[in-house]
C-alpha cells in the first residue's frame, strides 16, 4: 500500500519555524521526486519545493525561496520542508506528493496533508 504522511505541521507565530516530514512507503522512493504543496483557504493549490531522491536537486517556489529548505533522507524515505522566518501568507494546508520527476505536472500519490498556521 503506498502511503505518504505528512507530519510536523502546527501554529506558529510570524517569524518562527516549522520542520514538516513527510513518510513514504510502498513504492520504490529512488525513482520519485516529492514535492511539497500548499492550499490555502479560497485559493487555488500551489507548489512550494520539490526534491528529486535520484540526484537531490531541489525546486523552490519564489514566494519561499531563501526561507524554506526542502531536503531527503532516503535511507528512511522521507523528505523534509524546513520552513523559517515564516508568515502568516503561508498558513495553508501543506501536502506532500510523489512524482515522477519535479518539472512533470503529473504527481502519481499524495499525503493527507497537515495544517500549517502562522499567526501574525
Amino acid at each position: 500500500e503506498v502511503q505518504l504522511v505528512e507530519s510536523g505541521g502546527g501554529l506558529v507565530q510570524a517569524g518562527g519555524s516549522l520542520r514538516l516530514s513527510c513518510a513514504a512507503s510502498g513504492f520504490t522512493f529512488d525513482d520519485y521526486a516529492i514535492g511539497w504543496f500548499r492550499q490555502a483557504p479560497g485559493k487555488e493549490r500551489e507548489g512550494a519545493s520539490c526534491i528529486s531522491s535520484s540526484d537531490g536537486r531541489t525546486y523552490y517556489a519564489d514566494s519561499v525561496k531563501g526561507r524554506f529548505t526542502i531536503s531527503s533522507d532516503n535511507a528512511k524515505n522521507t523528505v523534509y520542508l524546513q520552513m523559517n522566518s515564516l508568515k502568516p501568507e503561508d498558513t495553508a494546508v501543506y501536502y506532500c506528493a510523489a512524482g515522477k520527476g519535479c518539472l512533470d505536472p503529473r504527481y502519481d500519490y499524495w499525503g493527507q496533508g497537515i495544517q500549517v498556521t502562522v499567526s501574525s
